[in-house]
């Protein structure tokens, strides 16, 4: 997953109502961008496995697991990323995820 280089890593105070200029509600945006960064959890954590288990041995090595730098390098990349809320948050904010309120196209459609 290729995270963009202009979300900060670490917390950033918001401006709420930043949050309502789509929805119009503030609890609306937060349940969206929650369920965003739960499906980027995902993806990242299915990455992260994905890459780690190419180093999976069935023998238990002690040398071997003390001096895998590989290994190690990448759990650390992963570290660094920037949290799936703040990736989430960033998205919203841009207008990069699309969502729907099935509530609100039905009263339209009546």
């Amino acid at each position: 997953m290729k995270t963009p280089n202009s979300v900060p890593a670490s917390i950033v105070t918001r401006n709420m109502t930043d949050f309502t200029n789509e929805t119009h509600n503030v609890y609306e945006s937060l349940a969206i961008i929650s369920k965003r960064a739960n499906q980027i959890s995902v993806k990242l954590k299915e990455e992260l496995n994905g890459k780690l288990a190419e180093f999976a041995t069935t023998v238990d090595n002690l040398e071997e697991v003390f001096e895998n730098r590989e290994q190690i390098e990448i759990s650390k990349h992963y570290e660094r990323l920037p949290k799936p809320t703040n990736l989430a948050v960033e998205e919203f904010l841009e207008g990069k995820i699309y969502f729907s309120m099935p509530e609100q196209e039905a009263e339209k459609e009546a």
